[in-house]
Order: structure tokens, then C-alpha cells, then sequence
């Protein structure tokens, strides 16, 4: 999902500073929220862990570059129900930013680009489990349907963004839009592979029966 270096530049890449900078707010009310429910403590473990996960994602698992831009498995609906969508923003942009500090310099300039387009989609997650998650449901216990409405929420999200970006950066000329399009039809078949993802790791909690772990989110086991 990283947008390309020199795709958005000069005067336009201010508007990843604006995005990001919004998208890094609603993470702050996030972990603010978290940190009251289950402590600084649980907080900083399950950043660690997301962080820890995300670079996994990024750097260790497959990822293939596809048009404009490149095809991650980044499970980001697989965090926040495992570990909440506090400890899961803060892993993004830790994950993120060690990336393009140690592995990936070039693209430390389109961090703000990067940033929203992981973290947007995934409040948007948050706010629809808020819609279609019953208030006595915990996440051990999420249908399919339920499982897939999540990530297809997070990855088109995710793919909506940075077709947003290639043509605030390069236009609506043909080439360009070609090339968003072969991104966008080969990052939502991430959509056939996550939701099994996150019904295993789902089904693994369930069986270990960890209720009131700090290493999770409190939601996980409880409604």
C-alpha cells in the first residue's frame, strides 16, 4: 500500500501532514480511551505486539509490487480484534515509521501519506463493529459475515486512499488510472485471505481461554 516516492510532491504533499496529523488525533482519543479501560501497562504490551506484527507484515511476509503501489497482507482488521484499536494505531505507525527508518528510507517523505491511508480505514472498522457487533457479543464468538464486513471495510478503505492519492498526485489520465485499477482488483483479493485469518487467530483465542489478559483487548472475551 505505500504510495510511491515522487507520486505526490511539492506544494500537494502538505496535505499528508493535514491527513495525517487529523488521523494521528483520533488515534490519541483511541489509546486515551484504552489506557483508561485496562492501563498504561496492557496499552504499551499490546502496542509492542501490533508494532512487532506490522513489521512482520511489512517486511517478513509476501508483498508484491502491483501498479501503483504495492500489496501487503496487513490484517488490520485481525489487529483490532485481537488487541484493540488503540495498542493496533499505534503498531501502524511504529511499524511504519521503523520501516522507512531502517529498510526503506525513500519513503520517509510519503510517511504522512502512508500513515492516514492505514489508520483512517481502520477507525472506519472501529466504527462499524460499533454498528453491526451486538453489545453482548464478544470477538471470540464473530460470525463470517461479521469477520468479513471488517476487513472488506479496512482493505477497500485502504485501497480507496491510495487511489485517492495517485490521482490528487498524477491526474486522471489513462495510464494513471489503469494503473489504479490493477492495485485495486489485486489488494482486495487480501479480502479472500483475511477474514480466514481472523477467524483462526479468533478460534485460537477462544480455545485458550485467556479472559483477562493483558496482552489482549478487553472486548476480545467480554462484551
Amino acid at each position: 500500500m505505500h504510495i510511491e516516492p515522487g507520486l505526490v510532491d511539492g506544494a500537494k504533499i502538505a496535505l499528508s501532514y493535514a491527513t495525517a496529523a487529523a488521523a494521528g488525533s483520533t488515534a490519541l482519543y483511541h489509546i486515551a480511551k484504552a489506557t483508561r479501560q485496562s492501563g498504561i501497562a496492557s496499552v504499551a504490551a499490546r502496542a509492542v505486539i501490533a508494532t512487532i506484527g506490522v513489521f512482520i507484515f511489512f517486511e517478513v511476509m509476501p508483498h508484491f509490487a502491483i501498479g501503483i503501489s504495492e500489496v501487503h497482507f496487513i490484517l488490520g482488521s485481525t489487529l483490532f480484534l485481537i488487541l484493540g484499536a488503540g495498542p493496533a494505531a499505534i503498531g501502524l505507525a511504529a511499524g511504519l515509521l521503523i520501516q522507512g527508518l531502517f529498510f526503506a528510507p525513500f519513503d520517509l517523505p510519503q510517511y504522512g501519506m502512508n500513515l492516514t491511508t492505514l489508520l483512517v480505514p481502520l477507525f472506519a472498522l472501529h466504527a462499524l463493529a460499533k454498528r453491526i457487533i451486538a453489545p453482548g457479543t464478544a470477538y471470540v464468538d464473530l460470525k463470517y459475515s461479521q469477520v468479513l464486513a471488517l476487513s472488506t471495510v479496512y482493505q477497500g478503505g485502504v485501497v480507496a486512499w491510495v487511489a485517492f492519492w495517485a490521482v490528487y498526485g498524477a491526474g486522471f489520465g489513462a495510464e494513471n488510472l489503469a494503473a489504479i485499477g490493477t492495485f485495486g482488483v489485486a489488494y482486495m483479493a487480501v479480502v479472500l485471505i483475511e477474514p480466514l485469518a481472523d477467524l483462526a487467530v479468533l478460534g485460537l483465542a477462544k480455545a485458550i481461554k485467556g479472559q483477562g489478559s493483558s496482552l489482549v483487548t478487553p472486548r476480545l472475551y467480554a462484551a
